[in-house]
C-alpha cells in the first residue's frame, strides 16, 4: 500500500509539473514587459529557488568534477536561455498556441540528428512521423501567414525549437550530471546567458508595473522553480515509457489553455496541422514499443 501511495504521489507531481509548464505562455501573456525581460526575471527567480531547494536537501554546491561534461552543460544552459528568449518573443508575435507547437518540433530535430549523434538507427516509423510533422508545421505556418502573423514571429518559433534541440543534445552528453544538480546548473547558466544579453541590449533597468508582479512571481517561483522541483523529484521514480507518453500533455495543455484563457482560435487547417505534429512525434518515437525513448526531457 505504501508503494502504491508513493507511485500515485510521483504521478501527481509529474502531471502537475507538466500542467505548470504548459501554462507558461498564458502567465507570460499577462506581463507587460519585453520577452527578454520576462525570461530574465523567470530564470533569476527560478534559479534562486532551485539553489535554495538543492541546498536545503543537504547537497553540496560544488562544480562537477568532469570538466568535459561541465562544458556540455554550459552549452546546454546557454542554448536553453536563447531558446526561451526566442519562444517568449514568439508568444508575443504569433500567439501561445502556434508558438508552442513550433517549439515542440525541438524534440523532432533531436530525433532526426540522433543517428549521427547517438548512433540511433532510422526506422520507418521515425521517417513517416517526421514527414507528418513537417507537413503539419507547413499547414500551421501557411495559415499563420494568411492570418497576418509576422515572419519574425514564425522565425522565432523555429529558432526556439532549434535551440531547444541543442539544449537536449548537449544535456544528454553531460550524462554524469543528473537530477536536481543538472537542472540547477542549467537554469543558473541560462540566467547568466539572458542577463548578459539583456545588459548589452538595454541595461538592467526594468520598469515593472504593479500588475506585473503577481504573474512574474507565478512564472518564476511556481512554474519554473516549483515546476522543475516537481519534475525532477518524480521522473526518476517513474517508468521511462510513462514519462515519454505523458510528456505530450505539456504541448497539448499549452494549446488548450491558449484557446480557453486567451481566446486564441486554431483554424481547421491549423488544428489538423497540430494533430499531425503531435501525432507524428508520438508515432516517430515509437514510445509504445521502445524501452528507451530518445526524448524523455521536458521543455519546461
Amino acid at each position: 500500500m505504501v508503494r502504491q501511495n508513493n507511485i500515485i504521489t510521483y504521478y501527481s507531481k509529474y502531471m502537475l509539473a507538466l500542467m505548470l509548464f504548459g501554462s507558461n505562455g498564458i502567465v507570460a501573456s499577462q506581463i507587460s514587459l519585453t520577452s527578454y525581460e520576462i525570461v530574465f526575471l523567470r530564470t533569476l527567480i527560478g534559479s534562486i529557488l532551485l539553489l535554495v531547494l538543492f541546498k536545503s536537501a543537504n547537497n553540496k554546491i560544488e562544480m562537477p568534477k568532469n570538466k568535459q561534461h561541465l562544458f556540455y552543460l554550459v552549452v546546454s544552459g546557454f542554448a536553453m536561455g536563447v531558446s526561451w528568449m526566442f519562444l517568449y518573443e514568439a508568444y508575443q508575435q504569433i500567439g501561445v498556441s502556434i508558438a508552442s507547437l513550433a517549439y515542440y518540433c525541438g524534440p523532432v530535430i533531436v530525433m532526426v540528428l540522433s543517428p549521427l549523434l547517438f548512433k540511433e538507427k532510422f526506422t520507418l516509423p521515425k521517417v513517416a512521423g517526421f514527414v507528418a510533422i513537417l507537413f503539419g508545421i507547413l499547414l500551421i505556418n501557411i495559415q499563420a501567414i494568411h492570418d497576418g502573423k509576422t515572419a519574425w514571429g514564425l522565425f522565432c518559433g523555429v529558432m526556439s525549437a532549434t535551440m531547444y534541440a541543442f539544449m537536449v543534445i548537449f544535456n544528454k552528453k553531460a550524462h554524469t550530471i543528473t537530477g536536481m544538480r543538472n537542472s540547477m546548473f542549467q537554469l543558473t547558466i541560462s540566467f547568466f546567458t539572458v542577463a548578459i544579453f539583456l545588459g548589452l541590449q538595454q541595461g538592467f533597468a526594468i520598469n515593472i508595473s504593479r500588475g506585473d508582479w503577481l504573474p512574474i512571481f507565478i512564472l518564476g517561483f511556481i512554474n519554473t522553480g516549483i515546476g522543475c522541483y516537481l519534475y525532477f523529484s518524480s521522473i526518476g521514480n517513474l517508468p521511462v515509457q510513462t514519462v515519454a507518453i505523458f510528456g505530450y500533455i505539456e504541448p497539448l495543455s499549452a494549446v488548450a489553455f491558449s484557446v480557453l484563457f486567451l481566446g486564441e482560435i486554431l483554424q481547421p487547417i491549423q488544428f489538423l496541422g497540430s494533430l499531425l505534429v503531435i501525432g507524428g512525434a508520438i508515432f516517430a518515437e515509437g514510445i509504445l514499443k521502445q524501452k528507451n525513448p530518445i526524448n524523455n526531457t521536458t521543455q519546461y
